[in-house]
């Protein structure tokens, strides 16, 4: 089961994304339904640790083996998703990652539940004009912290129960 659960207020998620880096290059998707890139990952599920769900989603979304090179950024978001509209308050781990056999091109596309994924690298240099989300990602990319550090991402003013 993903830990992820809607509320009169939005959605919650637990989620894990990857870092994948070639080149100067970033590796990012989008698939039939979003109109921009995002990072390759998903949903924990229910008494799986970020790191397994990260190694789970690389094997399901890209049919190869990968490996955790450290832990980026925790971060704390809370936004609209742009297609549904949905407000969500997200807890994502960034991992750095390695991937085994991901010789594909600039482009291209991998198949996972009915889903159609595509796949671009898009050039560190492009990053601040890409349709990417999350946005802090185009500049944080140039200084990836050695240790794990605590982000908190607004898009939306949020009433803080302090």
């Amino acid at each position: 089961m993903d830990i992820t659960f809607q509320t009169g207020e939005g959605r919650f998620n637990d989620r894990v994304c990857a870092i994948i880096i070639r080149e100067n290059r970033l590796l990012a998707m989008h698939d039939e339904r979003s109109p921009y890139f995002y990072l390759p990952g998903g949903r924990v599920r229910m008494h799986e640790t970020a790191e397994e769900a990260v190694l789970r989603e690389m094997k399901e979304e890209l049919e190869t083996n990968a490996r955790i090179i450290r832990p980026l950024w925790l971060s704390q978001s809370f936004f609209i998703e742009e297609v549904s509209r949905e407000k969500y308050h997200e807890l994502c781990f960034y991992f750095l990652v390695s991937v085994n056999g991901l010789e594909q091109g600039e482009t291209f596309t991998l198949y996972e539940g009915g889903h159609t994924h595509t796949f671009e690298w898009l050039p560190f240099e492009q990053l601040r004009e890409a349709y990417l989300h999350p946005s802090f990602i185009k500049e944080e990319i140039f200084h990836l912290p050695q240790t794990l550090t605590l982000r908190v991402d607004e898009e939306y003013e949020r009433s803080p129960s302090l």
